[in-house]
């Protein structure tokens, strides 16, 4: 039986959107600009030859009408393309549940950009159930800067620091010694109950420990509250037929848990991969291994750091090998992101971008899948691999990956 392992390049976007102008997105290219970026800082193209042998820099190219400053080029051993979004937004649940089958075609519920931002009643009602003394920051802000301006006013008071930004999304938070991580959690569930009316999508636990602003980092024990998907996905469809759905960081919390049989917290990028790598090993037949490469979005495109991203990028492509090697004839590789966050972007936000589709089993042939439609085609795509019933959105290319 098959097996398929999904590596999510957390917002590798490659090139804008149709509908970009929407999202105030134009020329965005969250790849082709920090490859850009990386040439004009070090004076020398960024190698990436597992990853251009994968079809990248081709999907980029075709997608965003833009050249790639990249070295090494290598001509495409697998099946690439690159997706579109139907869902009406460009955060992380609508991306992720739309490659897996469900696409987000209603409107979040999102905070305005005033400050305060927050309803004065949703607050009181969270202090009061919580028993916290109030609450700090309730505005748009990035996660870094905002612990730097409030983080030892927060460790001072015992109040968390609230803020939220373009995505549906409420994020808190709060130093794991002087607050405590299990009183973040709880907070949080609290928070994720009251939203619920208000369909607010995700509820972030932003945990980080240090002494004062000048030291204060983030853990790797964030945790997401999603609401459910609107319907069953993909995973639900494995899990159900009997296969494993093996969650490494993130995705289980994008899914609210649901269709996840196994779960795996890894902190940082090579950590991630290492645990991939290792969960290739044990898992089984019929199963679905995701894995949510979350640095290149958190540390490095909201943070506008082309080029930190540019060399997370290199580290991805220098441990592909890796995961290559491992596969046996039965397998699938897909590599995806769920938007874009172009570093060289103003602001700090996801881009709505195009996303590579890049689809590689051993023996086959290069094969250019051209636009997809919806990131439901991977899914689709997928469950023609684990011959599962369709899904109700998508266009599979399982007839692409032919042999040679």
């Amino acid at each position: 039986m098959a097996r398929a392992i999904i590596l999510m390049a957390d917002s590798l976007g490659v090139g804008a959107a149709p509908d970009a102008e929407k999202f105030g997105d134009v020329g965005s290219n969250t790849l082709a600009h920090l490859l850009e970026a990386y040439k004009a800082d070090t004076g020398n193209a960024l190698p990436l030859p597992n990853l251009t042998k994968l079809g990248l820099v081709d999907a980029c190219e075709s997608a965003g009408k833009k050249a790639c400053q990249v070295a090494e080029r290598q001509p495409p051993e697998a099946a690439w393309g690159y997706a579109k979004e139907l869902s009406s937004g460009k955060d992380t649940p609508s991306g992720h549940w739309e490659m897996a089958g469900v696409p987000v075609l209603f409107d979040w519920g999102y905070f305005p950009n005033t400050t305060p931002c927050f309803p004065q009643a949703f607050i009181d009602e969270l202090c009061k159930r919580a028993s916290i003394p109030g609450i700090l920051g309730n505005c748009y802000a990035s996660g870094t800067t905002i612990l730097e301006q409030l983080g030892e006013e927060h460790v001072k008071t015992g109040m968390p620091i609230c803020y939220t930004s373009v995505d549906s999304v409420f994020q808190i938070a709060a130093h794991e010694q002087s607050f405590g991580l299990d009183k973040l959690y709880q907070v949080c569930d609290i928070a994720r109950a009251l939203l619920d009316e208000m369909n607010i999508g995700r509820v972030i636990a932003r945990p980080f420990i240090g002494t004062s602003s000048a030291d204060f980092i983030r853990t790797g024990n964030r945790r997401d509250y999603s609401v459910l998907p609107p319907a069953p996905t993909l995973l639900d469809k494995l899990a159900e037929d009997g296969g494993e759905v093996i969650s490494i960081g993130k995705i289980a919390d994008i899914y609210a848990h649901q269709g996840i049989t196994q779960k795996h917290k890894a902190p940082g990028l090579m950590n991630l991969l290492d645990k991939t790598s290792e969960v290739i090993d044990e898992a089984p037949d019929h199963s679905l291994i995701f894995t949510n490469l979350v640095d290149f979005d958190e540390k490095f495109g909201h943070r506008r750091k082309p080029v930190g991203y540019a060399e997370a990028l290199k580290q991805f492509d220098d441990y592909l090998p890796t995961i290559l090697n491992k596969l046996g004839a039965n397998d699938l590789l897909i590599i995806t992101a769920d938007h874009g966050c172009d570093p060289t972007a103003p602001g700090n936000d996801h881009t709505r971008e195009y996303v590579p589709v890049l689809a590689y089993t051993p023996g086959m042939k290069n094969t250019p899948l051209g636009e997809r439609q919806s990131f439901a085609d991977i899914g689709q795509t997928l469950a023609q691999w684990f011959n599962l019933s369709a899904l109700e959105y998508g266009e599979g290319f399982i007839t692409s990956l032919n042999k040679a």
